[in-house]
């Protein structure tokens, strides 16, 4: 088959051909299936693109929805297309491992908003022939939590055994609970919080004008125009990707040691390793992602609060929950910093709902839940192993 011109193009523009000829399964929902967004339009018709792994029990009482997070994507335990890489959270996920594959059936989507299949601005709009770019309605967690129960529904499920995530896959795991408290039987949210901090916001501010400055943006417009905020989103991840890592990290991992030189070239190249390796996670990152989903997705954190609906009682938001919770942070985290997590403890405590809590002590900053830690892996293990008995499934 030859090529689109126009959807090769539309692709190189965005990132990524996965945003418009998705590799991986996807559910279509048609006009008369419209998804209720909080900016009160109906987004009609749309896709989810997702991966499963495992199978499907005969009463469909082992699924475990995986929430992926910011700059994440649904090949959680399978190979990239785009990058070629193992799958994020391949450590985690498959046979044998903490969430086993051979006992449980995991479901991962792109996230409404996202750029790897599902709809989001570097969609093709049906009403325009074009892509949405920003007059895509702004998507908060709660609409991707939804259209991802449409998701899991047209899958033939009725309660999930669990659901899973970190940072911003977190915050899809506490909205989950709270808005469909009876179908999650048990959750574990990672590094997150119950709402953004304004430090949070401050940061994902920084990205968006750093992308909105660049002038291949075009007022969103870039990937009808043929162009691509490179620069712009580069940067963006570069700010961001600090907040991911510990000062403590940085100093083991870079130091002041200097990139490919022996002394200082009294210039603005990359002198210090560390600015090299910035640089390269941001040239990396626009090859893989779309820059007005990266405005679409921070902004959707940024929104998120789950007790401005419950007159600003976060225990009001569990009341009555009859999920089991494990809450994991990490203790060199500064963008979800533990007390951020023991907040949603406490909570779910003044709920009278089932819930524990670990703290991983490690160096590796907020990132530490897409890494090798093995006490964060112990943790998931026992308690999923536990769900699963009060469950009734077999280990």
């Amino acid at each position: 088959m030859t090529a689109d011109p126009l959807r090769t193009d539309l692709a190189h523009a965005a990132g990524s051909r996965e945003a418009f000829e998705p590799t991986s399964p996807v559910a279509l929902f048609a006009e008369n299936e419209p998804l209720h967004l909080d900016a009160g339009i109906d987004l009609s018709p749309f896709q989810i693109a997702y991966n499963t792994y495992g199978t499907l029990n005969a009463d469909k009482s082992n699924a475990i929805l995986v929430c992926h997070a910011l700059t994440g994507d649904h090949y959680a335990a399978s190979q990239s297309p785009v990058t070629g890489k193992p799958g994020w959270w391949s450590s985690l996920i498959g046979e044998g491992k903490p969430i086993d594959t051979e006992k449980y059936f995991v479901i991962c989507s792109n996230v409404i908003g996202g750029c790897m299949g599902s709809t989001g601005p570097a969609s093709i709009s049906p009403k325009t022939g074009e892509p949405y770019g920003l007059d895509l309605p702004v998507i908060t967690i709660r609409d991707m939590v939804r259209a991802q129960k449409m998701l899991v529904e047209r899958l033939g499920i009725d309660t999930l055994f669990a659901v899973i995530g970190g940072s911003m896959g977190g915050m899809q795991v506490l909205q989950w609970t709270v808005s469909y408290p009876d179908k999650v039987f048990a959750a574990l949210p990672i590094a997150t919080g119950a709402r953004h901090s304004s430090q949070n916001i401050a940061f994902h501010e920084v990205g968006r004008q750093a992308v909105m400055a660049d002038p291949d943006w075009c007022g969103g417009r870039y990937i009808a125009l043929g162009k691509r905020p490179s620069k712009g989103l580069a940067v963006a991840r570069m700010t961001a990707h600090v907040t991911y890592l510990s000062e403590a990290a940085l100093h083991r991992k870079f130091g002041r040691n200097l990139q490919d030189r022996e002394t200082l070239g009294f210039g603005f190249d990359a002198d210090f390793q560390i600015e090299s390796y910035l640089r390269h996670q941001g040239m990396t990152f626009v090859d893989r992602f779309d820059a007005n989903s990266y405005l679409y997705m921070t902004r959707a954190m940024d929104y998120f609060d789950i007790a401005a609906d419950y007159d600003g009682s976060l225990a009001k938001a569990f009341q009555g929950s009859k999920t089991r919770f494990c809450l994991v942070s990490f203790s060199s985290d500064w963008l979800f910093p533990t007390e951020e997590n023991r907040a949603v403890v406490h909570a779910l405590n003044a709920a009278a709902a089932s819930v524990s809590f670990v703290e991983i002590e490690t160096d590796r900053g907020h990132d530490a839940f897409l890494l090798r830690e093995p006490e964060f892996f112990a943790a998931i293990d026992g308690f999923v192993s536990s769900a699963a008995r009060a469950r009734g499934l077999a280990r």
